[in-house]
């Protein structure tokens, strides 16, 4: 078998991407979705994604100011591509395993997910939150968004699975954040560092490498 270069593999996985689309995309959507479907080879993110108004103008423009992004897993950290985030002065940060986070979840009974949104919630600066795994997460962003304690620039919500998955989603869509979201049980670490992925190679003008 030929060895072929990372970045022709990409080069021909979005070419097959673009030539199975059932129809063309929005221009403003595309990078983001295609990014996904090739995070997944899924194209059912054609119909499941969901994106809040104005949503891509407005995290691109916050990852230009050098916005920092909160994850609640390793696995988002190592996925987004940090050098193109610093380039832009942006940082990742992910609590779930720092000690303060892991002593309040068992004081207060609660998930380290919850506990790290609300170390988050103490960071005074812009924040874009990228959750690919915990509803409990992704719902208690939107209760501190309630309370008057968190306004992210964005929330990129695609936590997987079964239990409180759709519902955080739903909750999510209803808060009043700007949003990218999947509807249903499917998403996942991998969605979440592709969706900012996409945003960051839009705001480098770079779509696709």
């Amino acid at each position: 078998m030929k060895f072929i270069k990372p970045a022709e593999i990409e080069r021909r996985s979005f070419e097959l991407i673009e030539n199975e689309l059932p129809l063309p995309l929005n221009p403003n959507l595309a990078p983001v979705i295609m990014r996904v479907i090739h995070a997944t080879a899924d194209f059912e993110y054609l119909e499941t994604l969901v994106f809040s108004e104005g949503v891509i103008e407005h995290a691109v423009a916050a990852l230009q100011r050098g916005v920092s992004i909160v994850s609640d897993t390793e696995m988002v950290k190592a996925g987004v591509d940090k050098k193109r985030l610093a380039a832009f002065g942006g940082d990742l940060l992910c609590f779930m395993h720092d000690a303060d986070v892991v002593r309040a979840a068992k004081q207060n009974g609660s998930s380290r997910a919850k506990a790290a949104m609300n170390k988050a919630a103490a960071i005074d600066k812009p924040l874009i939150f990228a959750i690919g795994n915990a509803p409990t997460a992704l719902l208690e962003i939107c209760k501190l968004k309630q309370a008057g304690r968190l306004l992210p620039e964005l929330v990129i919500g695609v936590p997987v699975g079964f239990v409180n998955v759709v519902e955080s989603k739903d909750v999510l869509m209803r808060s009043g954040l700007r949003y990218i979201t999947a509807r249903g049980r499917k998403g996942g670490s991998s969605v979440a560092a592709a969706i900012c992925n996409a945003l960051l190679r839009i705001a480098t003008g770079d779509y696709h490498v």
